[in-house]
């Protein structure tokens, strides 16, 4: 909870300035603070699958029953949608591919310890294909594809009912599972496949890239200052998203330690 050279950046859709060198970058505070809300959803509904893991509280199903399910799915897709956003706004601003290669050794290198550590705990349901690993496959598929406008919005719907239609037990092998056709889910505590989620990010691209050249205000426009704390957490949102769950667990452990 992110090949030909990019084109040059486009002028300054808020502004109408000259554009900014390749690489440049402008934090947009709105987006930051949108990126933000889905992220202290995503922590309020991981510290209550942590209360429930620790017996703390009446014991919940976060498999099955609709309360947590549906609230996963929409914090998913709200990640997602922000992630295409993120990336409409580094193509308007020409970012380069050294930029968005280092950023996405990051979200990958993330991933890979979010699998490590799961394993610790769910040894026999870890997280293989998670929202990070989702996400680090969904870029690149994002960036190569950022140049085809308006075409993102139908294969976004196809990749998002693709799925619902197209399901097979072959895709239900561990190398290929991350497909996301397949016939039940596997038995993973996290599972983003990039099918239907690669429609939801495609959609944040088309919209952000749609917004930029017609709505710019919407997300370049000024950021209440109640909010702006929001937008400060927004940008260091993977920093959050690693960072919650280690210390929910060991406050938790403490805690449990301290009072049994």
């Amino acid at each position: 909870m992110n090949v030909a050279a990019p084109p040059a950046a486009h002028p300054d859709v808020a502004t109408g300035a000259a554009p900014k060198p390749p690489g440049s970058a402008t934090r947009f505070d709105r987006l930051d603070a949108l990126r933000a809300a889905a992220i202290l959803w995503m922590a309020a509904f991981h510290f209550c699958f942590d209360l429930n893991y620790f017996r703390l509280i009446p014991k919940q199903n976060f498999y099955t029953d609709p309360v947590w399910t549906w609230q996963r799915t929409c914090i998913v897709s709200v990640f997602l949608f922000c992630a295409g956003l993120g990336q409409a706004v580094a193509w308007q601003q020409g970012q380069g591919w050294r930029r968005f290669w280092r950023r996405w050794a990051q979200v990958a290198g993330c991933a890979l310890l979010v699998t490590a550590g799961s394993y610790v705990m769910f040894p026999k349901s870890y997280i293989y294909f998670g929202v990070l690993h989702g996400i680090a496959v969904m870029l690149i598929l994002t960036r190569l594809t950022a140049g085809w406008g308006r075409w993102l919005w139908p294969l976004g719907l196809v990749a998002i009912v693709l799925p619902q239609f197209v399901q097979h037990r072959f895709f239900e092998a561990p190398w290929i599972n991350w497909t996301g056709l397949v016939t039940r889910k596997p038995v993973t505590e996290d599972y983003v496949p990039l099918l239907p989620w690669l429609g939801v990010m495609w959609w944040g691209m088309a919209a952000g890239q749609w917004v930029l050249r017609q709505r710019a205000g919407w997300m370049t426009g000024p950021l209440p200052d109640r909010l702006h704390p929001l937008a400060v957490l927004g940008r260091w949102s993977l920093s959050f998203y690693m960072l919650h769950q280690p210390v929910f667990i060991g406050l938790l452990s403490a805690w449990v330690w301290l009072t049994r």
